[in-house]
């Protein structure tokens, strides 16, 4: 019964020292915790490759291009990892973007309650790849601008934070 009653006890105490720690991180920890979660995660450097977040009238793009246009091997990581990301988000699974913030994105609980709303399609470009993001649905459309503002605040993109009217990428890496 003492072991009942240790283990939650241990996790509150795991719990309230990561909750104190988080508070105490600086702004710039905070990015670099982001970055190496995020190479971990997607399988490529960030140093070797430019991420864009854009915001379409219905809907979205997670945009990731290598630097170097002769680097085919970050290009296929990139393609490799936004492919699996399209299917894993289509089917409500977020857990990627959880580790890599270390916090659940805003948008995502709407994203995953109306998954069926929403289409995710991979696309391959010149240096990298894109995961398209579409949805008629009005409130769906504002938790899929929510989580795509929250990515280009997090990854320092300086992508605009407004909706644009077109849907395709403009600049390096661009098809």
């Amino acid at each position: 019964m003492k072991t009942t009653l240790l283990l939650p006890t241990i996790l509150l105490m795991t719990l309230s020292l990561q909750a104190r720690q988080a508070t105490q991180e600086s702004p710039s920890d905070h990015h670099a915790g982001v970055t190496s979660r995020g190479d971990q995660a997607m399988g490529f450097s960030h140093e070797k490759t430019t991420h864009h977040f854009r915001l379409f009238k219905d809907g979205g793009a997670i945009e990731v291009a290598a630097n170097d246009p002769k680097d085919s091997e970050s290009q296929d990581m990139i393609r490799m990892h936004l492919a699996h990301i399209a299917k894993m988000f289509a089917a409500g699974d977020f857990k990627a973007p959880m580790f890599i913030h270390d916090t659940n994105p805003p948008g995502v609980p709407t994203m995953i309650e109306l998954r069926d709303q929403i289409q995710y399609r991979f696309e391959k470009t010149d240096s990298g790849g894109r995961v398209r993001i579409q949805t008629a649905n009005a409130k769906a459309l504002e938790a899929v601008h929510q989580f795509l503002r929250f990515q280009i605040t997090e990854h320092q993109t300086g992508d605009s934070l407004e909706v644009k009217n077109g849907d395709r990428a403009e600049g390096p890496g661009s098809r």
